[in-house]
């Protein structure tokens, strides 16, 4: 799967489920472990590549679509939404998905549609309110 994702140097071009805006990813090794670097504008953001499974797995098990709410790092996240699980205590990992200190929300924003281009989940793509369920 990280073969598909792309490099830095060919990184894999993504739409924000809105579609209102674009942004990259792209797989790095950082500290000894594989990582997911998003690249908004100038923003880099990064997210444990386990994410993707994790993630996954976790909508399989909930049969249904899953309300994104994407946040910001610094606002809280609604209730039973992917942005919820992505920094939950009770997520595989114990907490968040976003590696960055201050930069570890909208995981909401920009999972989902890497998911949905690696064949991995079904995304609407409406200007607000948008779902994800696994395929």
């Amino acid at each position: 799967m990280k073969d598909q994702i792309g490099t830095k140097d060919n990184p894999m071009l993504l739409k924000t489920p809105p579609l209102s805006s674009e942004y990259t990813m792209h797989v790095e090794v950082k500290d000894g472990r594989e990582i997911l670097v998003c690249t908004v504008g100038k923003t880099i953001l990064h997210y444990d590549i386990r994410c993707l499974n994790d993630l996954h797995e976790m909508l399989k098990k909930q049969g249904d679509w899953v309300e994104l709410g994407s946040a910001d790092e610094q606002k809280p996240a609604k209730e039973a939404t992917v942005e919820a699980w992505g920094r939950s205590e009770n997520n595989p990992v114990g907490g968040w998905y976003g590696l960055k200190k201050g930069l570890r929300g909208r995981f909401g924003m920009y999972i989902p549609p890497l998911m949905e281009k690696l064949g991995l989940a079904e995304v609407t793509h409406e200007a607000k309110g948008n779902k994800m369920r696994a395929i």
